[in-house]
C-alpha cells in the first residue's frame, strides 16, 4: 500500500473513533440531565404535597378553635342556667402540679465508686477465703 493510503485509512478511523466518542459523551451527559429532570420534578411533587398538609393542618387548627369556642359558650349558657358562675380561665401558676419536697442533703448519701474502710471491693484479697492463703501453691515452670 502507499503511503497515501494509509494517511486517508488513520483518518477516517480517527474521525469515526471522534463520533463514537462524542455519541457517548452526549449519551453520558443526557442521562445525568434526564436524572436531574426526574428529582426535580419529584421534589416539586414532595413540595405539593407539604403544602396540601399544612393547608389541611391550618383548616384543622380553626375547626378546633371554633369548636373550643362553642364547647365554651355551651359551659358558660349550662352553668348559668344553675346558677353558678361560669368557669373563668385558671392561673398558669396555679395548675401546675407541685413537686414534692425534697429531702434533706444529710438523709441521702453521695454514690461512690468505693467502699468503706480499707476491705473494699477494690482491695486486693476481696472475695478471697481465709484459708486460701494457706492452700498449696501450683508449681511454677
Amino acid at each position: 500500500m502507499e503511503l497515501s493510503n494509509i494517511n486517508w485509512m488513520l483518518g477516517a478511523a480517527c474521525l469515526l473513533a471522534g463520533i463514537g466518542l462524542g455519541v457517548m459523551g452526549y449519551h453520558l451527559m443526557n442521562a445525568g440531565a434526564r436524572n436531574v429532570q426526574m428529582l426535580r420534578q419529584r421534589l416539586a411533587e414532595r413540595d405539593r404535597q407539604l403544602a396540601e398538609l399544612r393547608d389541611g393542618v391550618g383548616d384543622h387548627v380553626e375547626r378546633l378553635g371554633s369548636l373550643a369556642a362553642a364547647l365554651n359558650k355551651e359551659v358558660s349558657e349550662a352553668s348559668s342556667r344553675l346558677g353558678a358562675e361560669a368557669p373563668q380561665r385558671a392561673d398558669l401558676a396555679a395548675a401546675t402540679p407541685t413537686t414534692p419536697e425534697v429531702e434533706s442533703d444529710d438523709d441521702v448519701a453521695a454514690p461512690r465508686d468505693y467502699a468503706d474502710g480499707n476491705r473494699g471491693t477494690l482491695s486486693e484479697d476481696f472475695g478471697l477465703k481465709q484459708n486460701d492463703a494457706d492452700a498449696p501453691q501450683p508449681p511454677r515452670y
